[in-house]
């Protein structure tokens, strides 16, 4: 089936999704970004080469460093985010087969667990 125009818009799921990546993408930009900055006032400290690029050149070497890293951790966002939801959709698989297991035995006449119907609990 087609996905139908603007449908991404009432997915939640792809959405949420969206955002962590583009919170990733953002603090890798800082982050890179502020490690290029520091990386670039060294070498314009120590390098006559570093000195004598361009101003235009210079800019598009910081660019790149926070460009490389708002990929990397948006990526690394997305990848954390794509465990975690299945992580969630495995614990709830499993505790819907858990709740037919118990209520089985409970058709069958066995309490839950933690049921007391059978058993009284001495209090100390």
């Amino acid at each position: 089936m087609m996905r139908k125009h603007a449908s991404l818009t009432k997915d939640e799921e792809t959405n949420a999704a969206a955002w962590e990546a583009v919170r990733g993408a953002g603090w890798g930009a800082f982050k890179w970004g502020t490690f290029s900055v520091v990386a670039g006032g060294v070498a314009y400290a120590l390098s006559p080469i570093y000195r004598g690029l361009t101003i235009q050149f210079k800019i598009y070497i910081q660019m790149s460093g926070m460009i490389l890293g708002s990929m990397i951790e948006a990526d690394k966002r997305m990848v954390g985010y794509e465990h975690m939801i299945r992580h969630q959709k495995r614990l709830a698989r499993d505790m819907e087969v858990w709740r037919k297991y118990e209520e089985e035995f409970e058709n069958k006449g066995t309490p839950g667990v933690g049921s007391e119907s059978e058993v009284t609990r001495k209090e100390p």
